[in-house]
């Protein structure tokens, strides 16, 4: 294990002088400000029109998604997510709690909700497809094979380097997040009651599992979440970085599976094989709120098995292909 210390220093310093580590905090300093000013719009407009009042706004939301249950226009999928939500923001308005409390936190919190998807996965790819296919292009691992020192500790080095990153992205982007909204909504609201233990069978909804946890608990659990998932993302381009030999094709390859999954999540109700792939599990955070899964029978259990599945696979052909295959040539 002592040998390996320096092989780690070495990735990390190397990773540190990428510019795409640092394009990745530039996108989140750009982009959470737009979205922060679209919130804000949105918040003024509701404030306007409603007078401050969000009980009024909730049930205004509620009868809104009611009167779209009856509509031929509206697809029956969309009428299932539209029925959960109509149960869960009247337990909301009943129990007296407004789930949308203007804040830096709530603005966070459903940040990163929206953006474990598609949004966070694509930053990860970012630094993991080219961890080793990068080095190939450049010739630069051949020199570091030809060093006494086993591959697979060389390839675990980047892995474990990897996964420092993949954290040190994820816990920047709620702090990015959480500076930049809270300067326009306020830094409160890590106390505000959050309900969850929702479950949805079919189209109704259990209530008798809920329970009010603070939001600063819920983020807690929420950022668990959004970092496994994170990491998972990552050995999968990690694998297809070492599978491949160009840098552009493992990033192409990555994006096409990640983008198919959002497209798919919306579109594979009736195709249950669907469930066991990755990219239909990625929005763990929705089982918390108590959302409706993607296809019928899943659950937190159940995606958190098959994301381990897939991350457990990715690294066992990770070593065995870099280990075994004729890299120098």
């Amino acid at each position: 294990m002592s040998n390996i210390m320096p092989l780690i220093r070495n990735e990390t310093i190397k990773m540190v002088k990428k510019k795409r580590l640092y394009i990745i905090f530039i996108v989140l300093a750009v982009l959470v400000p737009m979205f922060t000013y679209a919130q804000m719009k949105s918040a003024e407009n509701n404030r306007d029109k409603f007078g401050g009042d969000w009980r009024l706004e909730l049930q205004q939301a509620i009868t809104d998604n009611q009167n779209s249950l009856g509509s031929d226009r509206v697809p029956e999928e969309y009428k299932k997510y539209r029925t959960v939500y109509i149960q869960q923001m009247q337990y909301y308005l009943e129990n007296d709690i407004n789930p949308k409390e203007p804040g830096g936190v709530t603005f966070t919190r459903e940040f990163m909700n929206n953006a474990v998807g598609l949004f966070i996965p694509l930053l990860i790819m970012a630094i993991a497809s080219d961890l080793v296919s990068g080095e190939r292009t450049t010739g630069t691992i051949k020199m570091l094979l030809t060093r006494p020192v086993k591959r697979w500790k060389v390839l675990l080095s980047k892995l474990i380097t990897l996964i420092m990153f993949v954290s040190i992205i994820v816990v920047s982007a709620y702090i990015i997040c959480y500076v930049i909204s809270g300067a326009v909504f306020g830094y409160k609201g890590f106390g505000m009651p959050i309900f969850t233990g929702f479950k949805v069978v079919g189209t109704d909804v259990d209530m008798s599992a809920v329970h009010a946890v603070d939001q600063w608990l819920y983020m807690l659990m929420q950022a668990g979440l959004i970092w496994f998932v994170s990491v998972i993302v990552a050995m999968l381009a990690f694998m297809v970085s070492v599978l491949v030999r160009s840098t552009a094709a493992s990033i192409v390859i990555m994006m096409a599976a990640l983008i198919a999954g959002t497209i798919l999540t919306s579109m594979a109700a009736s195709w249950q094989s669907a469930k066991y792939l990755f990219m239909v599990n990625l929005e763990l955070p929705d089982y918390l709120s108590g959302g409706l899964p993607p296809i019928e029978g899943m659950n937190l259990g159940f995606s958190l098995i098959v994301l381990s599945v897939w991350g457990i696979a990715s690294l066992f052909v990770s070593f065995i292909v870099f280990t075994k295959r004729d890299i120098l040539n």
